[in-house]
């Protein structure tokens, strides 16, 4: 459904259409810019925008089909984002991630949404306080909401690193759990890193885009206070990159870590049944040996056999447990 469709003139809002076709219309009245805001929109209500403003066909199959990895794609006079903005919960332990598309052109902004998050009426209600940035068109408001993305991405690294931080205390507790936690944290991280590494090189492009000098398809040059802003939310993105990168390292020590405690678990327990094993043998051979029934063995005859040859069973095994005791075996 459309959750909000306005029009912007330098910076202030002055119309609320209650439909598609009179947005158009009051826009190429006012020449000014539309931001329109979608959520969950069936076929037919972003097939009604298509019609209206344009859209590329590949880029309205992407938005409808969802799953898509964090892009920018260009077409002709508009530009497709696909964004995988995330939100850590808390009860769950657990990272969510939804799913933002945008199509960007001279005189609109059309954002789709996919998930709770992020609150995009909260972005536009911000840069409507402030229309002087908002007076710089679509672009601005392009901006705020890619800088509401990465600062969402703070509490979701802080949830992360908190979750990691408790999987080095349970790998030292013995926890039978830990194996399962380090393989979802893991995939969890991946899925991080598939939504913020490409925003490296759509926040570049973008800056890129403003660095170039005045022409028919930038009449306006290069914008300092825009292309300020972008780097800002360009240098969030690297740090955020940074630490999910480390988060992929310090898992996989954890999982080589753990791989480790356990075969030292095995090998002790190996070592226990080994010296075991070699305390009860003792006995066995000695009263194999005796068990022939030779007709020459001297002490089959010997009074004294019988308890000599249990005291040796006793002595062996008594020295053997010593023995292993002393080298930590048992």
């Amino acid at each position: 459904m459309i959750v909000d469709n306005a029009v912007y003139v330098a910076g202030r809002r002055t119309a609320d259409p209650e439909s598609l076709d009179e947005t158009f219309e009051v826009l190429r009245a006012r020449h000014g810019f539309a931001w329109i805001g979608l959520y969950r929109p069936t076929p037919e209500e972003l097939d009604a925008v298509t019609r209206e403003f344009d859209l590329p066909a590949l880029a309205v199959e992407d938005a409808l089909a969802g799953h898509q990895r964090a892009k920018m794609e260009k077409y002709g006079t508009a530009t497709f984002f696909a964004l995988r903005p995330a939100r850590y919960l808390d009860a769950e332990e657990r990272v969510e991630f939804g799913e933002v598309h945008l199509f960007l052109g001279d005189d609109f902004l059309i954002s789709v949404r996919h998930a709770e998050s992020p609150d995009l009426g909260q972005v536009r209600r911000r840069m409507e306080a402030d229309p002087a940035l908002l007076a710089k068109g679509p672009l601005a408001a392009l901006y705020a909401v890619l800088d509401q993305v990465v600062d969402e991405y703070a509490p979701v690294v802080a949830g992360v690193e908190n979750d990691i931080d408790e999987i080095e205390d349970q790998l030292f507790n013995g926890d039978q759990e830990v194996s399962r936690r380090i393989y979802e944290l893991s995939r969890e991280v991946m899925a991080l890193q598939r939504a913020v590494h490409p925003l490296v090189d759509v926040l570049e492009s973008l800056r890129d885009d403003l660095d170039r000098p005045a022409g028919p398809q930038h009449p306006a040059g290069p914008d300092e206070e825009l292309r300020d802003d972008f780097r800002d939310v360009h240098d969030h993105v690297l740090r955020i990159t940074d630490r999910v990168d480390s988060f992929r390292q310090l898992l996989q020590n954890a999982l080589t870590t753990h791989a480790t405690l356990v075969s030292q678990d095995q090998n002790n327990e190996i070592k226990k049944i080994s010296s075991w094993a070699a305390i009860l043998f003792t006995p066995t051979l000695v009263g194999t040996i005796y068990g022939m029934n030779f007709e020459y063995m001297p002490e089959l005859h010997w009074v004294l056999g019988y308890p000599f040859a249990m005291g040796l069973m006793l002595a062996l095994g008594f020295a053997l447990y010593t023995v292993f005791k002393r080298k930590g075996w048992l």
